[in-house]
């Protein structure tokens, strides 16, 4: 699929995955000027992805030298990865072509940002550079703030502060980047059923006033997997009686920022935005 729009900014290529996140960044990247060159994957990306760019190439999780190939013929020389794949496909839909087996041999461990550095560097050896997913996006990054009229208490501070420590240490360890707490205790690690299930099933453990609790890595590398929130988000939190959502200032994607605050409101959920806390005392 092509669109007849003319730019002036230069081309950037979308590797996309499930989500928002996608469409906006097209949406922005095209008000900027640019020709969006998009490479989507089936059974993960959203289909009206293909009304917001200029090109469209659907591929199977895996499929590695095509995707290249796609850029290559539409003369895409850097790149944005945005939106997440589940890891539940590891074990189900990936079909991995041969460079995608020869990329495999070469990870040491099987790490999210061990493979996505490799898949990275593959691509610049192709001569596609990988940028940081903050390109573009500044106005719809997380501030430090509290962005809801409802504030958190004092006892859902002290989970704040908990959930932050507990968060960098899974974080160090390449589990994932959210928590759920509740009187100073996990109810909840992310793994790979990703943000929403672990709101699931640790708001459903807590029975109510549960804190979510959302970083990037300590070791993050911002080209990939930049943490991000939606309306969905709260969506979740609601209907498990959660109470608190504590972001990553300056490092966290906001999606339909609108929409998600007035959703917390309607919640009475709690919406924070964090650059730094001090250790709490255990």
């Amino acid at each position: 699929m092509t669109n007849s729009s003319t730019t002036s900014g230069g081309r950037i290529g979308l590797i996309a995955g499930n989500g928002r996140f996608p469409i906006i960044f097209a949406d922005n990247a095209r008000k900027l000027g640019y020709h969006v060159s998009a490479v989507a994957h089936e059974g993960e990306t959203d289909p009206e992805l293909e009304r917001h760019v200029d090109h469209i190439e659907w591929i199977k999780i895996g499929q590695l030298n095509k995707l290249i190939q796609a850029f290559k013929e539409d003369r895409i020389q850097q790149a944005v990865m945005l939106g997440g794949i589940k890891k539940t496909h590891v074990f189900t839909t990936v079909r991995p072509d041969f460079r995608t087996l020869a990329l495999a041999a070469r990870v040491a461990l099987w790490k999210d940002d061990d493979i996505l550095r490799e898949f990275a560097a593959e691509l610049e050896r192709e001569g596609i550079v990988i940028c940081e997913s903050t390109f573009g996006l500044e106005g719809i990054l997380v501030e430090e703030d509290t962005l809801t009229s409802r504030v958190p208490t004092k006892k859902e501070w002290d989970d704040i502060r908990y959930g932050w420590q507990v968060a960098e240490a899974i974080g160090r360890l390449d589990i994932g980047q959210c928590v759920v707490i509740k009187d100073k205790v996990v109810v909840a690690v992310e793994a790979v059923e990703g943000t929403d299930g672990a709101i699931k099933r640790g708001g459903e453990l807590a029975k109510e006033g549960a804190v979510v609790v959302k970083r990037c890595k300590p070791q993050q590398d911002l080209r990939f997997d930049l943490p991000a929130i939606g309306p969905r988000t709260i969506e979740v939190m609601a209907s498990v009686n959660a109470t608190v959502l504590a972001v990553e200032a300056g490092r966290t994607v906001m999606l339909d920022r609108d929409l998600l605050l007035e959703k917390a409101r309607q919640a009475g959920v709690a919406v924070i935005g964090i650059r730094h806390l001090e250790p709490i005392k255990t």
